[in-house]
């Protein structure tokens, strides 16, 4: 498995990646990963894709994850990459496979749609911190997906 060596960084608006750390990944057309961040004692574990602009690398480190890791932009901290080997690029709850694996016409459309697409349903459900909640939006998925209903904003109502 492709993996990274740990290495310190900043954050300033947005995760500046040195060249020589993404090579790799890039080489092997792995634009997806597995990253692991730590910073006084605190780990977190995310998925993010690696972006160019202007000719730099960067990836994207949101309030979420910075206000779970306790950073500030400036702070200096560990990053490590790993080759991304999930299904969809982000972590599955466990209430959207079950209710995903009961309603094989529902998970058929879904597969359909774009891989960002998939990532953000799924990003969606996982926010939600109750377990009957998640299972309630996935069911809710389902059925506006079997319904023909394409537009995240109205697959939730």
């Amino acid at each position: 498995m492709l993996k990274s060596p740990v290495f310190k960084i900043t954050l300033n608006h947005m995760l500046s990646l040195p060249d020589e750390i993404i090579a790799p990944f890039l080489a092997q057309n792995q634009r997806r990963v597995r990253a692991i961040a730590t910073f006084e004692g605190k780990r977190l574990e995310f998925y993010g894709a690696i972006q160019k602009r202007n000719g730099n690398h960067y990836m994207m480190f949101g309030k979420r994850y910075q206000k779970e890791l306790g950073i500030f932009p400036k702070d200096l901290f560990e990053l490590q990459f790993f080759e991304d080997t999930s299904k969809y690029g982000v972590e599955v709850p466990e209430e959207f496979e079950a209710v995903m694996l009961t309603d094989i016409e529902a998970y058929q459309i879904f597969e359909t749609l774009t891989d960002g697409k998939k990532r953000g349903l799924i990003y969606a459900i996982a926010r939600y911190k109750n377990t009957q909640t998640k299972i309630d939006k996935t069911l809710l998925l389902c059925e506006n997906l079997k319904k023909g209903i394409r537009d995240p904003r109205e697959l939730f109502r």
